[in-house]
């Protein structure tokens, strides 16, 4: 997965949302436009080479001011957008960085 790849695949509507996404999106208040705005300015945080369903990889994107987190994969030739969150406390203490949890 590379971020040129799947910018190309959203700009030209050839992704999808699973139901999870869907809902983790209006939970969170997100539009689909949104999202896409995310997925087009963002960066790859984290690859994932195989999570037993396939490849996928967390973005950060943003939307006006907004930090999205979106997690996506593939579906044959389209991107599947597993989840979306707004990244907060008390998992992330910014967009880029997750809490550190000292378990001493």
């Amino acid at each position: 997965m590379d971020m040129e790849s799947i910018k190309a695949k959203v700009a030209s509507g050839e992704y999808l949302f699973s139901r999870h996404a869907n809902t983790e999106r209006v939970a969170d208040g997100l539009t689909f436009g949104q999202i896409k705005e995310a997925l087009l300015n963002g960066k790859i945080l984290e690859y994932y080479p195989d999570t037993g369903r396939g490849e996928s990889c967390l973005i950060v994107g943003f939307s006006g001011a907004i930090p999205i987190h979106i997690v996506c994969g593939w579906i044959g030739e389209q991107v599947v957008i597993i989840t979306v969150y707004i990244p907060q406390l008390p998992k992330f203490i910014n967009p880029w960085m997750r809490k550190v949890i000292n378990n001493d």
